[in-house]
């Protein structure tokens, strides 16, 4: 009788534990995956709304990895660049007729580099990474059945590191977007890619942090200032952190929650070595959607402005800057006639709040107002000397109106050439060691020479093609005949000064 008892005892124990821990894990009211006996094939395992699952609970990946695994898919970015070393010119070319077509066609050297890409709409819309695509000729798109397809550019932004392709398909499985702002730190994650040429892999971590600057893209953002000398978007970076690996090829991939929604898209990561190293970074989807939702829309970004330069407070600056907050964004300076100062936004506010949400860090303060566009308006906080006051700002485009800005029209083949060239004098030939020829003063970043070539500022061009150009009316001219005789390319041949070669590059046109 009294082991009975005792097991009667035991077995209410045991269910009274049993109950708690299931509240405590907060799996009541939810359904659950119910492993079947060890003697059941293991896919007769039920999964019974397993998308119920609140983030924060671990569990079988399964779900996630098959809903999201089809929507990403394998990009192959090919360019081809000529190159051919052509020797100086002999004072018995012309006695004897030098022909540049004797030495033989240019050396084709073909480049091919993997990256991923998220289909954001059934009809063939991709999201990727600006570098997986940019300076490809050619872009191949492997989709999740193995099917093949080329696919075309319909935009890029350079400071978020997104872009937008397009394949002609219909009815293809895309991922849906979850709210970034939601996710937390500690949540399990999928990364979903094609590293090393690894179609369709799967790895999983939690996020690690979150409005993470690692200043990768304001880094790229320089270069391209001070090649170009045009002023661009500043870039925001205000990256997920993940420890889910992540490895080159998984650029341009998707980083998803347990419901296999769409939370990021994989684009860097911290390594000394180039290959995974223990963290990675992905843009947020609230940036992906909206700058993608702009580049289908619109053709370009449509970012809205504050005009002003944010510093954010510490409780080391906040001595420097002489205010009695250690958090939030200071205004250490506004545009004349910006969005802020219009509004009355001064020098030494500090922002503590944009619509209603508290911002204490820098990458995040650029998101929030990086995700308007211009002409709306947002509610900024400001705390000034102690007092708390609303401003209603109406947010400016790059330019400083208010309106949306139009993507610029198609260029004409001179001005895709990026290059600006100018006429040499004789003795500079004679310094140089040539009979003619003009001097490239500058090339730009957006245009084929930058794309194609190698050719930097100080290059004398002195053929294209097989025509000898000896001023910049020569020079044009003998572009607009290729394009006019429908050819694909030019070869563009020069020298350096104090090179003692020549060399040639091939040009798409």
């Amino acid at each position: 009788m009294r082991n009975n008892l005792k097991i009667i005892l035991i077995a209410v124990a045991s269910s009274v534990v049993t109950i708690g821990a299931y509240k405590l894990l907060g799996l009541e009211g939810r359904d659950v995956i119910l492993n079947e006996s060890s003697n059941t094939d293991s896919n007769s395992s039920k999964l019974v709304n397993f998308a119920n699952l609140p983030s924060g609970v671990p569990g079988d990946f399964t779900y996630a990895a098959g809903v999201s695994a089809p929507g990403v898919v394998h990009i192959k970015a090919k360019s081809v660049r000529a190159v051919r070393e052509q020797r100086m010119p002999s004072i018995f070319d012309d006695f004897f007729g030098f022909d540049e077509r004797s030495l033989g066609g240019p050396q084709n050297q073909q480049q091919q580099s993997s990256g991923s890409g998220v289909i954001i709409s059934s009809d063939g819309y991709i999201a990727t990474n600006n570098h997986v695509v940019e300076g490809a000729d050619e872009l191949e798109v492997v989709t999740y059945d193995k099917k093949i397809y080329t696919a075309e550019v319909v935009g890029v932004d350079p400071s978020t590191d997104i872009a937008v392709i397009r394949i002609k398909a219909k009815d293809l499985p895309s991922l849906t977007f979850a709210n970034s702002d939601e996710v937390k730190v500690g949540e399990w994650v999928l990364a979903v890619g094609n590293p090393f040429n690894l179609e369709s892999t799967v790895t999983a971590g939690i996020i690690s942090a979150i409005g993470r600057d690692i200043s990768i893209l304001a880094q790229s953002y320089q270069e391209r200032f001070e090649k170009s000398g045009k002023q661009a978007d500043t870039p925001i970076e205000s990256f997920i952190q993940t420890d889910a690996a992540v490895n080159p090829g998984n650029s341009g991939g998707a980083l998803v929650n347990l419901r296999g929604e769409l939370i990021g898209i994989n684009t860097a990561i911290a390594s000394p070595n180039g290959a995974y190293a223990g963290y990675a970074f992905a843009v947020p989807s609230g940036i992906v959607k909206k700058v993608t939702t702009d580049l289908i829309k619109f053709g370009n970004v449509q970012r809205g402005y504050l005009g002003i330069h944010p510093v954010q407070l510490d409780n080391k600056n906040a001595k420097e800057y002489e205010v009695k907050l250690s958090e939030g964004i200071y205004v250490n300076s506004t545009t004349e006639n910006g969005a802020a100062n219009d509004a009355g936004i001064k020098p030494g506010d500090v922002i503590i709040k944009i619509d209603g949400i508290d911002v204490k860090s820098e990458p995040k303060f650029r998101e929030m107002i990086g995700l308007k566009r211009p002409g709306e308006k947002v509610k900024v906080t400001v705390n000034r000397d102690g007092k708390v006051s609303d401003y209603i700002v109406t947010l400016k485009n790059l330019n400083g109106g208010e309106s949306i800005v139009k993507k610029p029209e198609t260029k004409s083949t001179l001005s895709k050439l990026g290059v600006k060239i100018n006429d040499i004098s004789k003795a500079e030939k004679t310094e140089i060691g040539v009979r003619n020829g003009v001097k490239v003063e500058k090339v730009f970043e957006e245009g084929s020479i930058a794309r194609d070539t190698d050719i930097r500022e100080g290059f004398i061009i002195t053929r294209v093609g097989n025509t000898r150009v000896d001023s910049v009316d020569e020079f044009n001219l003998a572009i607009q005949n290729a394009v006019k005789n429908k050819e694909d390319g030019v070869l563009i041949c020069g020298i350096y000064k104090n090179v003692s070669r020549n060399f040639c590059y091939g040009l798409t046109l």
